[in-house]
């Protein structure tokens, strides 16, 4: 049976998730994880307590319990339940309140709150990537902070969405499809913001896979037009001077990460 774990917050609980996620990818293990947001009340905190208490009596295994709790009242009674408790919020709490010479005032949703030019500016950079997603128009490149090119179904729209929901980049994206490949070569739109180029390849074997499991045994995902696509759209990438990333082997996040590095655009938003 894989071990039981409990994602809880008051709020949205993606900190809890993400911070736990990255501790538990440390060890070759399978969990079965449960995420809880929104405990926030005491009514719901019982009921969530009961709910991991169970969970040791059926498995006889104290489930791991990773949570971040802003209430005293509510983390007081995960903590009295029978998990395992990792609380990363107040873990950190303590010596900070030390070195800032101030206690915290917690509010709970603070964190995620849309009372700030931060949220203004996610708001704005997702209705612009989506907006200027695979090349659906160039009218507006040149307000993009970012711009991805590549083959079809290399992770373009994915990469380009994340970075846009979690930096606030106005990241537009730019396919180049088997008709380009006789003459490939950048639209002006693009060749005047040469600078906000980014390009994504992929191994052709892989996006053979993927274009099978989209469009089976036809033209479009065959392994020669895989392999015919992603070398050409390289020798342009490199004729150009355009910087890029394998995304084959990486996540999404992985992938952004390695684009912010690489060109050096800072977060607009925390």
């Amino acid at each position: 049976m894989l071990r039981k774990v409990f994602y809880i917050s008051d709020g949205t609980a993606i900190t809890a998730e993400v911070f736990g996620h990255a501790v538990l990818s440390q060890f070759p293990v399978e969990f079965d994880a449960l995420t809880i947001p929104f405990v926030e009340t005491e009514a719901k905190a019982h009921t969530i307590k009961a709910q991991i208490d169970d969970c040791f009596i059926t498995t006889g295994e104290r489930p791991l319990v990773f949570h971040s709790i802003v209430k005293a009242e509510i983390r007081d009674i995960i903590f009295s339940s029978e998990g395992i408790d990792y609380d990363f919020l107040n873990t950190f709490v303590a010596p900070l309140e030390k070195q800032l010479g101030m206690k915290a005032s917690p509010v709970v949703h603070r964190t995620h709150g849309k009372g700030n030019e931060g949220y203004e500016a996610r708001i704005e950079a997702i209705n612009y990537t989506m907006d200027n997603d695979d090349g659906q128009t160039l009218k507006n490149i040149d307000s993009a902070d970012l711009v991805l090119l590549g083959v079809s179904r290399c992770g373009k729209t994915p990469s380009s969405l994340y970075l846009s929901l979690q930096f606030g980049i106005k990241a537009a994206n730019y396919p180049f499809v088997e008709d380009d490949m006789d003459n490939l070569k950048l639209p002006p739109e693009l060749k005047r913001n040469k600078k906000k180029l980014f390009g994504l390849t992929i191994d052709p074997v892989r996006l053979h896979e993927i274009r099978q499991s989209r469009m089976e045994n036809s033209r479009y995902s065959s392994l020669r037009q895989c392999r015919i696509e992603v070398k050409e759209v390289e020798m342009m990438y490199k004729r150009e001077r355009i910087p890029y990333v394998d995304t084959t082997n990486h996540s999404v996040e992985e992938i952004a990460t390695k684009i912010l590095d690489i060109t050096g655009l800072k977060r607009h938003m925390f």
